[in-house]
């Protein structure tokens, strides 16, 4: 029987493994991954990673062969226009650390940090099986029973669904959610272009909804363009110069001539919070828990806290000698870490709909706001800290670089 099975082996479901089978050598962990070995070489995309994120990187070990490919975002600045506006006034900018020469934020390529995190999981012993996902549960006093696609089953005293905002193990525990659609795609993509960005980040809300510029390494972007479904399907199928030219109207010319060097997609936009996070014998983390609005750049760090909380009550408990699939045990995670995500759903939910549309009235109320907080120190300190993670209370350990 295993200690501890995760479901799915993406950032959030490997970073779980690491997590407890670092801090708890004795303790069996297996990760399943429905998708096939080698796809997560093929991903294009970056993360925006916070700070804290990084140091729970740097306990795990891994962060000194992630940083090399790790873009700093040195600065940010927000923008509120029309896409025909020909001038952009900047409402408010955030200088990029939190310490002196530590930035609040780093965007890493996908491949990087999968790759870094299987590598841990492999000098760890964490068995990663492939092309296999979670068709059937069943709960026991003493364990669980996960039956697998190929028919075969696990018995494991804990099971972590990782398996992403449309889980099955979710579903299969009955676990209800709060859902809604917000008519929206998120264009993501890679540009190239012809001047440095400096590590600056840019998020200019357009009538559409927000569209946001993030520095890679080498005169590289990542973009997150949010359009109306229909037109971000329309635009991600149409030839790269149609797709460039409306680019181009909505990112400028202040670093010359951009040319999109990466796969076009674009992914449907909603919210949707888990009713309950945990049930007998499983606990939700990442998108099986909570699927936000990208308005704050803040989704993968909800997993990767959701990865913090969990892996310290699991092993605290371990090492009472309690039973780290109770459901005692895991109303404690519930506890941690509910209210944060919900309010981060709410907050970028009011956000995208304060910032998506181009009523008169809301414009100005929401660019007088945007200077205030332009205008004081405190309080940009005080969101920039938030936003980087260092400074929110309760911070698991592995988010103070602290080993559990």
């Amino acid at each position: 029987m295993r200690d501890m099975l995760v479901v799915g082996g993406g950032y959030v479901g490997l970073s779980m493994a690491v997590a407890v089978k670092q801090a708890a050598p004795h303790l069996d962990v297996a990760v399943v991954e429905a998708a096939p070995a080698d796809v997560w070489r093929k991903d294009p995309r970056a993360s925006a990673i916070i700070a804290a994120a990084t140091k729970m990187l740097d306990v795990f070990g891994i962060w000194n062969e992630i940083e090399p490919t790790a873009q700093p975002i040195t600065k940010m600045i927000v923008t509120d226009s029309k896409t025909s506006d020909p001038v952009r006034p900047v409402f408010l900018t955030f200088d990029g650390e939190v310490e002196d020469g530590k930035p609040f934020a780093h965007m890493i390529p996908n491949v990087a940090m999968v790759g870094a995190l299987r590598g841990a999981c492999e000098r760890l012993g964490i068995e990663i099986t492939h092309g296999l996902g979670a068709t059937g549960l069943k709960t026991l006093d003493t364990h669980a029973e996960i039956t697998l696609s190929n028919g075969s089953t696990i018995e494991t005293k804990l099971v972590v669904a990782c398996d992403g905002v449309r889980s099955h193990l979710r579903d299969l525990a009955g676990i209800k959610t709060v859902h809604w659609e917000y008519g929206q795609s998120g264009i993501v993509t890679t540009v190239e272009h012809e001047r440095p960005h400096n590590g600056c980040a840019e998020e200019h809300f357009l009538p559409s909804g927000p569209f946001a510029i993030l520095p890679l390494k080498d005169n590289r972007s990542s973009l997150v363009w949010t359009e109306t479904t229909t037109d971000a399907n329309r635009l991600v199928r149409s030839d790269d110069l149609i797709f460039e030219e409306e680019l181009e109207r909505r990112f400028g010319h202040k670093l010359g001539a951009l040319k999109v060097v990466g796969d076009k997609r674009a992914f449907p936009l909603g919210l949707t919070l888990a009713r309950a996070f945990v049930a007998p014998r499983l606990a939700l983390a990442g998108d099986a828990a909570h699927g936000i609005h990208p308005i704050s750049g803040q989704g993968l760090n909800l997993g990767f806290k959701d990865v913090a909380a969990l892996a310290e009550t699991i092993v605290e408990a371990d090492r009472l000698g309690l039973d780290i699939g109770s459901i005692n045990i895991l109303e404690r995670y519930q506890a941690w870490r509910r209210f944060d995500t919900f309010r981060m759903g709410v907050t970028t939910d009011v956000l995208n709909r304060l910032f998506s549309n181009d009523l008169a009235p809301i414009r100005i109320a929401r660019d007088f706001g945007l200077g205030l907080v332009d205008r004081l120190p405190g309080l940009k300190s005080y969101f920039i800290g938030q936003a980087a993670g260092t400074t929110a209370a309760g911070n698991p350990r592995l988010l103070a670089g602290e080993a559990i």
